[in-house]
């Protein structure tokens, strides 16, 4: 069969990539045209635009970029209409993906969507699309299943991919003396940082762990640890080049997200797939997050929930500490930090959780059994 994919940003590439190779498991002559990034074409097929193109976030810098968008838009169209696919996969990204699913299924193009819109996070004005142009509706988190339901949606579940992407990652590259060897470091205690996969977040958060570094550094007992960020696959190193400091130490590590958060003893990260990454993994974490002053306070306006954090909206409890806007101060991060590091039961409580968390997510194989069960709903 011939598959149509969009994918808007790294996480959904990520996700897509796995999907794709459970598509081709079970459907060996599987044929791929996508929108996505690296991971995605890997795998194979044809790719029409890359996510680092397209990836944007916050109100006010999607209305900066709206011709862009209109464009991307009508290339979309004009593209899936060529290809007359047997279905359209649609992978998060709904602000973009919910308007390509009502072209599709004005042209009769079945329309499945894998990782469902959050609209418990923001609001339920986007459920009317999703019953009328969404033919199926694919989810990752077990909590959605019966919020999906309420609204009138039915839902396929069948885990989370993210276990099956780790334990791929753990089952290659399982020592840590070839993780150090693979990237030049000291063979020292370390601390992950993570600031995001797009420019806004990190200009946000990476100039407060730089202040925060400064504070590390005073401290007797932690001014050893070796800060080690984690590189976006999307971003252009430059950035990160032009927001560290020449007299900082903080070590650049790209291509391997998984590696720091696996061999690191805390972890500082901005909210996202990434969160959730640390915490199957097992690395204790704070977690920051903020914007422009426009977004932000539009966004109080806009956002539902309790919590920031998958992790943390999944059990519906405060599994580590979430500093939002001007809370996430390079003191407050410090103080986060230094407690994870130093307090034995702090970390040891942080650990059950994420013990607990992982039982509620499912066994592995969620990639395969999702395409298992598109491909016998594209059958039916």
């Amino acid at each position: 069969m011939r598959y149509y994919l969009i994918a808007g940003e790294a996480s959904g590439d990520l996700h897509g990539s796995n999907l794709m190779k459970g598509l081709i498991a079970e459907d060996p002559a599987a044929e791929f045209r996508f929108w996505g990034g690296d991971l995605m074409a890997s795998v194979g097929g044809s790719l029409v635009r890359h996510y680092k193109s397209t990836a944007v976030m916050g109100i006010v810098e999607v209305i900066s970029r709206l011709g862009a968008i209109r464009r991307n838009m009508k290339e979309c169209r004009r593209d899936l209409l060529e290809y007359a696919p047997d279905v359209l996969i649609l992978i998060d990204y709904p602000g973009f993906n919910l308007r390509i699913a009502r072209f599709a299924h004005r042209h009769g193009i079945r329309v499945f969507y894998y990782i469902a819109p959050k609209l418990w996070a923001r609001g339920e004005s986007r459920i009317r699309k999703i019953r009328r142009y969404v033919d199926e509706l694919f989810i990752i988190f077990p909590f959605e299943k019966e919020y999906f339901n309420k609204l009138g949606v039915e839902t396929h579940y069948a885990g989370n991919p993210l276990i099956d992407s780790i334990e791929d990652y753990k089952s290659i590259h399982p020592e840590r003396q070839k993780f150090i060897a693979r990237h030049s470091l000291e063979d020292s205690p370390s601390i992950a940082l993570l600031a995001g996969s797009r420019k806004a977040e990190i200009c946000f958060l990476l100039p407060r762990m730089v202040a925060m570094e400064r504070l590390l550094r005073q401290d007797t007992l932690l001014k050893d640890y070796q800060l080690l960020l984690a590189a976006a696959p999307s971003v252009d190193l430059q950035l990160y080049h032009s927001l560290i400091p020449a007299d900082s130490s903080i070590r650049i590590v790209s291509d391997d997200t998984y590696g720091v958060l696996s061999h690191s003893d805390a972890s500082v990260i901005s909210s996202g797939t990434a969160s959730l990454e640390a915490a199957i993994i097992g690395t204790p974490q704070v977690v920051c997050y903020g914007f422009n002053r426009i977004t932000y306070l539009i966004a109080r306006l806009l956002v539902k929930v309790k919590y920031i954090s998958l992790a943390n909206l999944i059990l519906d409890k405060i599994i580590f500490k979430e500093l939002v806007q001007d809370d996430a101060s390079p003191e407050n991060i410090f103080a986060e930090v230094s407690r994870m590091l130093t307090d034995k039961e702090y970390r040891s409580e942080m650990e059950r959780d994420y013990a607990a968390l992982c039982e509620v997510l499912g066994s592995s194989g969620a990639s395969r059994k999702i395409a298992r069960q598109m491909i016998n709903l594209l059958k039916d």
